[in-house]
């Protein structure tokens, strides 16, 4: 099969691998249907060392299950399905609490032999814990926005889910990449009344706005947060979605006191400035890797009567043998979130 294989910062090849087959009885094997970049991809794109045997990539994915190994019961053979971004057991004690990201058994896709999720199949082991089953046809419409509950979506739900976004909550979202985006959906989702957008990238706070931000904020620093106070007054839910230490600063400058920020964005940074002034402040910090396993079926029906369409953060398509394409025009900001049709 074809698959993306990265070998180093910004050497993303497309090449032959073996095709996936049955290792453990709870597997399954799925031929890929369509899978994208995400911006955690571009980390090590951007800063990986090279290496004489590459990594399989792509975690984002959905498809069509070709094969299933003995133990699989809930799964046939041409079952479309989505594949949340860590596969898991789904029976552990940590993904009885809906913390499947801790899964006991569970893992990531490139590593340990699994496949990557960029290529035209993959092996998903404990598929029966795993994969979601969706009631489309492989070639609906609605694959975009059932593509995006593999992670971006679920990511941004649990940004404000670990925010405690209510109804009548005024929110900020910092940032306007496809998880902040899907962070605005989330809160609108669960009764948020304002929510801001900070972001500086027009067309994507143009699509925030449809998304349902009520405001878009595009300084940045002091300046930003002055702003945003004097909007709302302060918030008390933040979602920040870059990773950044400007985006926390952004994010602590706006809350109020006794506010809770939720980080979503993989931090680029090694100390949280929490120092006397912010502890005496009360401010809960939180947030994570989301679970996206725990959040799938809570969003599918929404995606499957079009109340929420987090598909169109997808703004351009590439085959699988442009993959290195796809990665290069999101490294350049030339595309807010690449699909790929194998």
């Amino acid at each position: 099969m074809r698959a993306a294989v990265m070998y180093g910062a910004g050497d993303l090849r497309v090449e032959d691998r073996p095709d996936p087959k049955i290792v453990d009885p709870a597997d399954a094997v799925v031929r890929t249907v369509a899978a994208c970049v995400c911006g955690s991809d571009l980390w090590p794109y951007r800063s990986m060392p090279a290496t004489g045997t590459g990594r399989p990539m792509g975690h984002e994915f959905l498809g069509v299950v070709e094969e299933t190994g003995a133990e699989v019961r809930g799964l046939k053979t041409g079952d479309l399905v989505i594949a949340p971004f860590t596969y898991s057991d789904n029976t552990c004690d940590y993904c009885a609490k809906g913390l499947q990201i801790s899964c006991r058994n569970g893992g990531r896709y490139g590593l340990d032999g699994v496949d990557g999720g960029q290529g035209e199949a993959v092996r998903v082991p404990y598929a029966d814990g795993t994969l979601v089953k969706v009631p489309v046809a492989a070639d609906s419409a609605l694959l975009p926005s059932l593509l995006a509950l593999s992670d971006v979506m679920t990511t941004g739900h649990h940004g404000a889910v670990s925010a405690g976004v209510g109804r009548g909550d005024a929110v900020l979202v910092v940032g306007d990449g496809a998880v902040g985006l899907c962070a605005v959906i989330a809160a609108g989702r669960l009764g948020a009344e304002r929510i801001v957008l900070a972001g500086r990238h027009e067309a994507r706070t143009d699509l925030g706005r449809r998304f349902g931000a009520t405001d878009v904020v595009a300084a940045r620093g002091e300046e930003g947060v002055a702003r945003i106070r004097e909007l709302t007054g302060g918030v008390d839910k933040v979602i920040e979605a870059v990773g950044t230490r400007q985006a926390l600063d952004t994010a602590l400058g706006a809350v109020l006191d006794g506010g809770t920020i939720s980080r979503l964005g993989v931090p680029q940074y090694e100390e949280v400035p929490i120092g006397p002034a912010a502890f005496m402040r009360n401010i809960t910090l939180t947030g994570g890797a989301g679970p996206a396993r725990a959040y799938i079926e809570q969003l599918l029906t929404d995606v499957l009567d079009g109340t929420i369409t987090p598909g169109l953060v997808f703004d351009r398509t590439f085959t699988l043998d442009r993959t290195p394409d796809a990665y290069r025009a999101m490294a350049d900001r030339q595309v807010l979130k690449a699909l790929i049709r194998p």
